[in-house]
């Protein structure tokens, strides 16, 4: 027994182009709302050398890299500024976190030479045995 009479109900129709629109508005409103934060860089002239060579990307885990800049603070661990008398501390920590670690001095052109020597007696002392250095190769070659 039926009291109620009931209709033949079509499913909704979901309007796509409706749903575009919003998806839309809401990209836009996240482009339009993020910021942008800018890394601190050191720019550096790398030296040139004729012995240069492209080597492949280091394993972050085995790898050090100081960074002497021309300008003050000139000696950067990583992305951390340290003071020439740290250096040597904070190097010793990193050998014995990873004994097998190597170490690349990346400096200006234009760097104080006796910053890089200072890198250079801190590393001998910490222990490190393994130091390069980051060199272009020469331009109109």
């Amino acid at each position: 027994m039926r009291f109620l009479p009931r209709k033949n109900r079509k499913p909704p129709i979901v309007i796509i182009v409706a749903l575009i629109d919003v998806l839309m508005v809401v990209l836009i409103f996240m482009v339009v709302s993020t910021t942008f934060t800018n890394q601190a860089t050191v720019k550096l002239a790398l030296p040139e050398s004729s012995q240069s060579k492209v080597m492949p990307a280091p394993a972050v885990s085995n790898h050090l890299i100081i960074t002497v800049a021309r300008k003050t603070p000139h000696i950067y661990l990583g992305n951390e500024t340290v003071e020439p008398d740290a250096l040597e501390a904070e190097l010793k920590k990193a050998i014995d976190a990873n004994p097998e670690l190597e170490l690349s001095i990346r400096a200006d052109t234009d760097a104080p030479f006796g910053q890089i020597i200072k890198v250079m007696d801190a590393a001998k002392a910490a222990g490190i045995t393994s130091v390069k250095a980051f060199t272009k190769e020469p331009d109109g070659e």
